[in-house]
């Protein structure tokens, strides 16, 4: 009875992705793992079929990635850094975008069903679509940017930040600095998980410092881009004359902010501070410099990336990895 990948990935205790990276001659496999496989194939005198080799490749699977929202600049990096390590691999990468406000799990559905993707990372999300549809998905997934530990699937990882102490903490410094008419750009919270943890991190500050806050005043919904959070911004003005400080849960929204405060006749920081949120490289070439929380891109890209080939090619269990944030301090805000 002839012995086939399967037999081998069984006896050897090594996944069928594993074991065929491994007779293909792939570099992305460790020693200890090609040294046993390579075991077991000797054992069995086993050689693999050239036609059904070829057929193998002419169908590898994709690694598919779904962004919400098309001018994120955090996310347009970590995508690039997620790419180039897909492309290093050998592995095909899918990306879609889709509107901020749209159902990224119906589109991860139709994605298995029409291209079948080895596994799917998600940069921004809505965990109540988790929550209703998820579990018609069986391939592995990695939420990037969002914690996905409450929602207990077990084919669901995820890597981020703490977004509720980064936001509790830009509140904080705001305030400590001498700020308490503060306002805030952010996202949808009922379509954001997101903008919903970065604003109840908010609240708990100013909870924390018996600063009152009023939402339908201080705080304006609107797109991750610069149009969208400049007219949000000039809406905050309106409502907020009196305002010293304003938080934006992304940079891209500060830089519209900034550019709507500047319109309006004030400056910044002189008359209005500004923090964002990321820590994307433009940020660092604004006058003035942007203060921001940074996320750190590059490990946020390469866990995600890890994650998700551990669980395709191992069969291993969800994790869920918090990545550390840090406050640069940069031009765009004062002491008052």
């Amino acid at each position: 009875m002839a012995i086939t990948i399967k037999d081998i990935a069984k006896e050897s205790g090594y996944a069928v992705g594993t074991v065929s990276r491994v007779l293909n001659n792939r570099p992305d496999v460790s020693d200890q793992a090609r040294k046993r496989i390579m075991e077991v194939v000797d054992k069995h005198h086993f050689k693999l079929n050239n036609n059904a080799k070829h057929l193998k490749q002419q169908s590898v699977k994709g690694i598919a990635i779904i962004i919400k929202g098309s001018q994120n600049m955090l996310f347009a990096h970590i995508v690039e850094q997620m790419q180039g390590m897909l492309t290093e691999k050998g592995l095909d990468c899918l990306i879609y975008y889709i509107n901020e406000k749209e159902n990224e799990v119906e589109t991860a559905v139709r994605l298995c069903a029409e291209r079948r993707p080895a596994g799917i990372m998600f940069l921004g999300c809505n965990l109540q679509y988790f929550q209703d549809r998820f579990d018609a998905i069986t391939i592995p997934c990695v939420l990037v940017t969002t914690p996905g530990q409450t929602l207990d699937f077990p084919n669901l990882s995820s890597v981020c930040i703490n977004d509720t102490e980064a936001a509790k903490a830009v509140i904080r410094r705001l305030i400590e600095n001498g700020h308490t008419e503060i306002g805030i750009l952010g996202g949808y919270i009922e379509h954001s998980k997101i903008s919903y943890t970065r604003y109840m991190g908010c609240m708990e500050s100013f909870e924390a410092h018996n600063i009152p806050f009023d939402k339908e005043k201080q705080y304006m919904e609107s797109f991750f881009n610069v149009a969208d959070s400049y007219s949000a911004m000039q809406i905050l003005l309106q409502k907020m004359p009196q305002i010293t400080a304003v938080f934006a849960m992304s940079d891209v929204m500060a830089i519209g902010a900034i550019r709507a405060i500047k319109d309006s006749g004030r400056k910044v920081p002189d008359d209005i501070s500004v923090v964002g949120f990321d820590g994307v490289e433009l940020a660092e070439y604004l006058y003035p410099k942007l203060t921001t929380i940074r996320q750190n891109r590059e490990r946020i890209a390469q866990r995600s990336v890890e994650i998700l080939l551990d669980c395709i090619d191992n069969g291993a269990k969800a994790v869920h990895e918090t990545v550390p944030f840090s406050i640069i301090v940069g031009e765009s805000t004062r002491k008052l």
